[in-house]
């Protein structure tokens, strides 16, 4: 049982194939892993290859220090089944990568199913522009973890 009560974050939510979702998921204590160039191209592989076997189409991530925003299309599975793949398989990709062994994400995740009337480009710019608020650019261009369908 979780400890922490994340498995109550998911009672009644339903997954849509084919609905928009802004997924956030975040490293066990916010970890900054991701600042290691290695470490973050290993888990950006990883989210990609979600696309490659068709569990979704990514319209726009960025990978954060220590946390991960990703604007998906769902395909023919469970937001549940698609985040633990991602989770488990950038796990031990990270590990191979020479990460610590002990546990790469935090339980759970969070995410919202947009609204058929919501300005989908919108919401991916404000991923996009993630890095700018953190702080760490001053330009989006300047970030090195990002992708965007429209650009």
């Amino acid at each position: 049982m979780d400890r922490h009560g994340n498995h109550r974050l998911r009672q009644g939510r339903f997954s849509e194939s084919g609905r928009l979702y802004l997924l956030t998921t975040v490293t066990r204590q916010r970890n900054p892993l991701f600042q290691n160039l290695w470490l973050a191209r290993a888990a950006i592989y990883q989210l990609r290859l979600n696309d490659h076997e068709g569990s979704c189409r990514t319209l726009a991530w960025v990978l954060m220090p220590d946390h991960l925003h990703w604007l998906i299309e769902l395909g023919p599975t469970s937001l549940d089944k698609l985040m633990c793949a991602f989770k488990s398989r950038s796990s031990c990709a990270l590990y191979r990568k020479g990460a610590e062994r002990k546990h790469i994400w935090q339980p759970g995740f969070y995410d919202r199913a947009l609204r058929k009337d919501e300005d989908v480009r919108a919401a991916a710019r404000y991923i996009i522009a993630n890095p700018i608020r953190a702080g760490l650019v001053r330009r989006a261009g300047e970030y090195p973890h990002w992708d965007c369908v429209w650009l």
